[in-house]
Parts: C-alpha cells; structure tokens; sequence
C-alpha cells in the first residue's frame, strides 16, 4: 500500500523544484533580454543589414506588438486546448492521439503563423537568405553535389546564400523536390513545411511510448503539441530537420523494443535511412547520436546499432559518391562560419544566452519540468531519464561547441521536444496551470515579437 504522507512528500518536492526550476528560467529570459539593452553591450544578434533599435536580444526579432486576423482564432483555440487537452489525451484511443495531435499541431501553428497574415506562412522561405530562391534555379542535382563545398566560403565566386551555405545539401535537395513537382511557391511551400512540422509530436509520442509507457505519452501530448515552440516550427526549415530526425528515433525505439527479427530489422533500417538523412540536412544532427545510445540503453538492446548505423553510413557515402563528402565538409562550413558574423558575437554572452533563447521558443514552463525530473529522478521510468537527459546533453554540447551562437530559436527546434517530455514529471496540481502557461507564453511571443522565423 503506497505511504499517502511519502506521496504527498514527493508531490512536495516536485512542485518545490518546478517552482525553481520556472523562476531560474523566467530570470535567465529577462537576463538575456536586459543585460544587454541596460549595458549597451553589443552581442550582434542581428547582421548589419538588418540592425534594428527594436531588436530583443537573445532573440533574432524584433519587438513590434501587433494584432492580427487569426488572433481571435489562436486565442480560441488556446482556450479550447486548456480545456479539453489533457482529458482527450487520456482517453482517446491511441492512434486516435497520434491522429488528434498531428491535426492539433497543424492548426496551432497555422494559426499563430496567420495572425501575420498570409505573410507568415511565406515570408520566411521567400527570404532571399533562405532555400527556395536557391532551389528555383537548380537545373542539375550532380553539378550541385559536386559544386556544393566550392561555393560555401565567404570568398568563392558566386557563393552560396546564409541558409544553404550553413546547411548539408539534402535541406536544399527537398525544396529543390518540391519544385519541381510545382509546389515551389514561398506560400504552398510553407504551408507543405508546416503539414510536416505536424508530425514532430507524433514521433516524440511514440518514442515515448515505445521507451517508457503509452500513460507517460499520453500525460505529454498537450505539452508536445501545443509547445510554444510552434511559433517557429510552422515558418521554419529546420522543423523539417526536426521531423526527420525525430522520426528516425522513433523507428529506432520500435527497433529496439520488437520482439520480432522482421520488424526489428524493417524499423532499424528505417531509423538509420532517416538519421543518415537528418544528418544530410544539418551539421548539427550528428549529436542526434546521443539520442540513439539513450534509445538502445532504454530499450536494453544493441542489436538495432549495425542496422542502424550501417544504413546511416550508407547514405552518407551516397552523397559522397555524388560529390558532397561529409568529412570534407566540417572545415569547409567551421571557415565560413567564423568568417561570418559568428566572430563578432560573444560567446561569454552566448554561452547562456542560447538557453534563454531556447527558454522563449520552448516556453519557460519546460525549466519547470526539468527541474521537477531532476528532483523526482527516483520516482520516474529509466527511458524518460534518458529522453530528457539526451535532449539536455545534446544542447549542452551545442552549446559549448561555440557553432551555435544566436537564432538557437530555431536552430535547436529539433533538440526542443525532447525537453519538452519533461513536463510530464511535473506534480498532477501542476498539470494545468503549466499548460496554460506555455499556451499564453506562445500567444505572447507571437503578438509582441516579429520573430523573423
């Protein structure tokens, strides 16, 4: 029979710790945002050819409250997710989770991204910075595989734009798709990246599954799909890094937990043909690694690793065979980053700035939820430690890596829901209201910021 005084003790001390945890995180936001406008201390987050006296340090916005057609819409909706979330979450059948909260994302970002107007759908990939201007003028995949390293130096004639420049060919080679398939247009092809930035909470929900238990997944799934991360995710390229990436983490802790040769074969393989993908399209997924090892130590099982990993190889080495080799790119892409305005940003500011910035895109309750998982580490499953404590180790070697300083907003939108499973640790009298936190955190950070993203 379970001690009601120890229950009770523990419940004490995870809402101790997630009421720490959330001012720790709500002080290092206002840090990040005060320091340097109090101090006048230039930490560069925005290039000279878009300095503004509106900017919001940590972030890459700019302050400009406004209003718009779909306000009314996100507001409902944020009503209506504090109401019935959690209950729908725990009672539809399970399929009917995955399905409820892919269409559940979709709206939410879709409607934060439209209180822009039909601009925040295609502003961003319209950008000249961004992929599809790039993509629209391909007319040989081989001469650009074998082109790509060539024209990424700062230097090179006729070189490569921000995004291409900073990125793998394969997230170029996916606007370059949708191109030639007549969906190249900044709007459809915002709307197309939005679609599959609605399967990120799905994925995340079957690792969790998978790894911990279908009740864990379930009392995370409002958190995982209303995240105020959707600001970003909806008008952001590197949500389709994140959907890839966390699709192939999923396939693997289906790996990993079969029974089955067949099917531990057939979701291995796949994992690794979608982390070998990720890595094709961001430098940074290879710390996607420390998510798979959490993966095969949860599942107490290795023998999805050489299917995985050879599967991976194998696409890498298909790029390489085409003219991009992986290996010779990390010094080409370290040159022109530090060429860029990468050196002009401190990185004693950026150091623990990038974790406001990543606070404001994750919302301010997740420091909530770490904190209560640190503090209830006794109580909780195995694989929820690891999920969490993969996402914390992944944005922790991001981050003193010293290649990630400024726009992390987006850039770390693949590290993000694996923080955010934290949430599911937090005391049930904390449920709601940390819900509700994060959904008018997201309605704020939409009205009061022109994110850029």
């Amino acid at each position: 029979m379970t001690d009601p005084r120890a229950s009770a003790t523990r419940a004490d001390r995870g809402s101790r710790a997630a009421a720490v945890g959330l001012a720790v995180t709500l002080l290092l936001i206002a840090l990040a945002v005060s320091v340097p406008l109090l101090t006048g201390w230039d930490v560069v987050t925005r290039a000279a050819r878009s300095e503004d006296d509106r900017a919001v340090p940590p972030l890459h916005g700019v302050w400009v409250p406004h209003i718009g057609v779909a306000t009314i819409a996100v507001v409902v909706l944020a009503l209506l997710a504090l109401r019935y979330a959690a209950s729908l979450a725990l009672t539809l059948p399970w399929r009917g989770v995955l399905a409820a909260g892919s269409g559940a994302a979709f709206t939410w970002m879709l409607s934060l991204a439209l209180v822009d107007g039909p601009s925040g759908i295609s502003r961003v990939l319209g950008n000249p910075w961004e992929y599809l201007r790039t993509a629209r003028e391909v007319d040989d995949i081989g001469v650009l595989l074998s082109e790509y390293l060539s024209r990424v130096p700062l230097d090179a004639q006729d070189n490569w734009v921000t995004h291409v420049a900073g990125h793998p060919p394969g997230m170029l080679l996916v606007f370059v798709a949708l191109v030639r398939m007549g969906l190249g247009a900044d709007f459809v092809a915002g709307l197309i990246v939005t679609a599959i930035a609605s399967l990120l909470a799905p994925a995340v929900l079957v690792t969790v599954r998978a790894l911990v238990d279908e009740s864990t997944a379930r009392r995370a799934a409002p958190f995982v799909v209303f995240t105020p991360a959707a600001v970003f995710l909806s008008v952001s390229a590197d949500a389709v890094i994140a959907v890839v990436g966390a699709w192939g983490i999923a396939l693997l802790a289906l790996g990993a937990t079969s029974r089955r040769s067949g099917p531990l074969w057939a979701w291995s393989a796949g994992a690794g043909l979608l982390l070998g993908g990720s890595v094709m399209m961001s430098y940074g997924m290879p710390l996607y690694g420390v998510l798979a090892v959490a993966v095969l130590i949860a599942a107490k099982r290795w023998q999805p690793l050489p299917i995985a990993a050879g599967v991976a190889l194998l696409v890498v080495l298909s790029f390489a065979a085409a003219g991009f080799a992986l290996w010779e790119a990390f010094p080409v892409i370290s040159e022109r980053y530090w060429d860029g305005i990468a050196r002009r940003r401190p990185f004693e500011y950026w150091v623990w700035g990038n974790l406001a910035a990543l606070a404001i895109s994750a919302g301010p309750f997740v420091g909530a939820g770490i904190a209560a998982t640190g503090a209830r580490w006794r109580e909780l499953r195995r694989g929820m430690l690891l999920l969490v404590g993969a996402g914390i180790a992944m944005v922790v070697l991001a981050d003193l890596s010293g290649m990630s300083k400024a726009e992390v907003e987006r850039i770390w939108l693949p590290f993000m829901p694996w923080l955010t499973l934290a949430m599911a640790a937090l005391p049930d009298r904390w449920l709601r209201p940390a819900l509700g936190g994060q959904l008018l955190w997201a309605v704020l950070v939409q009205h009061l910021l022109y994110t850029v993203w």
